[in-house]
């Protein structure tokens, strides 16, 4: 058990002392976008309980992949947001857009 909060390291180990290795970084990703799913739809009952245990086992597998790869997520979070913030970007009106450059 660990104390304070999780790390992509202690994510990334008790992933793999859980699970494995994984066989493929695209199996994290595939299992990411089953955890996606079950997001929605915990959204779309309105369960916010349910949609936080959801977007933590997206997180959790993203750190694994960033482990996996090795990157940083925080990390690269930072560096995507640096590109974002440099974007033209055009509202969708549902609180998402796109960017036009």
């Amino acid at each position: 058990m660990t104390t304070g909060c999780e790390t992509q390291a202690t994510i990334a180990r008790w992933g793999e002392e859980t699970f494995g290795p994984a066989t493929h970084p695209a199996a994290l990703a595939r299992r990411a976008r089953l955890e996606l799913d079950e997001l929605i739809e915990a959204l779309e009952r309105g369960d916010a309980a349910e949609a936080a245990r959801e977007t933590a086992d997206i997180l959790i597998l993203l750190n694994r992949l960033g482990a996996t790869l090795g990157f940083d997520l925080a990390e690269a979070v930072d560096a995507k947001m640096k590109v974002n913030r440099t974007r033209r970007w055009v509202a969708a009106g549902d609180g998402t857009g796109r960017h036009v450059d």
